[in-house]
């Protein structure tokens, strides 16, 4: 083990060479790589060796076993899971996260300093969405933890109101959530933290086929409260329409109730970077807390979320997640730590991607890509409403796509389409249910996607349904 290891290090340039090579290799061929494909292969496990093979030796088994079963996810016919590609300049920032590997926490000098890229980073994307610098904010693995995080600290407001200390003494009061579309992952976030998903108050959606809560409701719903104080979360974006709450309206309510106010705005969000959009989100500045999912719609690798939490609740954040049983004494932020401020005592410099993608790009870059794909998924929508075979669930209003099968009659065959559209491997969505009907969501998230994609899979599509008729 040991002579692998001081072979492996005596070569660690002419294995980065290889690793390179193969990379580009991927990357240039990216937009033919399946996005589907028979894993049969990859099922067949292996020992773990007892002397070790070598990082050489390692990579044949790799590329004989695995390499063949990666699928194209971060290419531009992914179109499911709204799944974002990594710009060229966030693939070089995630390459030196590993190879520096911080555990990224203090800003003091003493031991690791990498928290000094993380709180700029967060200032560029405060900057670039339009937010105050009110905001702090941190890095996290994705919109589920994201969503977690922020709704501690919500956990935590609420026990204050009450009388409590949530995070020493456990959950002992009652939880009222309001909400209407909620994300899967706002679900799972109550699940985790003890207030139940089954204490949510559903808010009725707004008439004419949306997903935004209806307001009128919403003030009802806080008035049947009689002033308990509540958690209300909203949508920058719901998952099947991208449809988004309205935040001008909320931030008026909030003057005249008293309760903490969540914005899921994983994708949303980057609706603030096109002029187009950014009328959606007005009004988002008065939120507590926010959700933004950066591997997404900014396009760097997978495992990285931002949530962002007005500072005025620095205390909440801190009793929320100190890393000791010690009451915290003085200003968190004068000998600051993430350590005090979210859930992972582990972390590595997931904002090194971002901050590189950001500088390269900049704000008209971005802009360039959310508004390319709103134009794409527009066109996309757009045959399907020309068509005689398929049909929209719903209007494109940012950058997803919701349809089914056009003849009624057809329902029982949607997720058979689907299934025969995936197995193609040139185009990979997601099926879904809304409105009573079984649908297919493609989602525009990714810089690479042209309008060459789109007319490929839609007459791939054309072709697929003409064997079910």
């Amino acid at each position: 083990m040991k002579t692998y290891l001081e072979n492996d290090w005596s070569e660690i340039d002419n294995l980065l060479d290889i690793i390179k090579n193969q990379g580009l290799s991927y990357l240039s061929t990216l937009s033919d790589r399946p996005t589907s494909i028979d894993q049969k292969e990859a099922s067949r496990e292996e020992g773990m060796p007892e002397s070790g093979y070598g990082t050489k030796k390692v990579l044949e088994i790799f590329n004989e076993r695995f390499e063949p079963v990666i699928v194209g996810s971060s290419g531009p016919r992914y179109w499911g899971f709204v799944t974002g590609g990594a710009t060229p300049a966030s693939i070089a920032g995630d390459w030196l996260t590993s190879i520096y590997d911080q555990n990224t926490q203090s800003t003091s000098g003493q031991g690791d300093v990498s928290a000094v890229v993380e709180l700029e980073t967060i200032k560029l994307m405060l900057d670039l969405l339009g937010l105050p610098q009110s905001f702090l904010g941190g890095f996290v693995t994705g919109a589920t933890m994201s969503n977690f995080t922020c709704l501690a600290v919500a956990r935590q407001w609420i026990g204050k109101e009450k009388g409590k200390d949530i995070a020493k003494d456990g959950i002992s009061v009652p939880f009222k959530i309001l909400t209407a579309t909620p994300h899967s992952s706002s679900l799972k976030s109550l699940s985790l933290l003890g207030i139940g998903s089954g204490n949510i108050v559903k808010v009725k959606t707004m008439e004419g086929n949306r997903e935004a809560m209806c307001m009128e409701d919403l003030e009802n719903q806080i008035l049947e409260l009689h002033g308990e104080p509540f958690i209300l979360i909203s949508s920058g974006g719901t998952v099947n329409t991208v449809d988004f709450d309205d935040f001008k309206a909320i931030a008026e309510l909030k003057k005249k109730y008293n309760f903490w106010w969540h914005i899921d705005a994983a994708f949303g969000g980057f609706a603030a970077c096109a002029d187009n959009t950014k009328h959606l989100v007005e009004g988002w500045e008065f939120a507590d807390s926010i959700t933004i999912d950066c591997h997404k719609w900014l396009n760097v690798p997978y495992e990285s979320a931002l949530f962002f939490i007005k500072e005025q609740y620095k205390i909440l954040q801190v009793e929320t997640f100190q890393n000791s049983n010690a009451p915290y004494l003085g200003d968190p932020l004068e000998n600051f730590s993430y350590l005090n401020f979210l859930p992972e005592n582990s972390r590595r410099l997931k904002a090194l991607p971002a901050w590189f993608s950001l500088m390269a790009y900049g704000k008209n870059g971005y802009k360039e890509i959310v508004e390319s794909n709103i134009l794409l998924s527009q066109k996309f929508g757009k045959y399907i409403e020309d068509s005689n075979d398929f049909k929209l669930l719903a209007p494109v209003r940012l950058n997803t796509v919701c349809f089914t099968l056009k003849d009624n009659a057809y329902q029982d065959k949607v997720n058979e389409f689907l299934e025969k559209l995936n197995n193609t491997g040139k185009v990979f969505m997601t099926p879904t249910f809304y409105n009573q009907h079984k649908g297919i969501r493609a989602a525009f998230v990714n810089w690479r996607t042209s309008e060459k994609d789109i007319e490929l899979v839609f007459n791939i599509m054309t072709e697929i349904i003409s064997t079910l008729k």
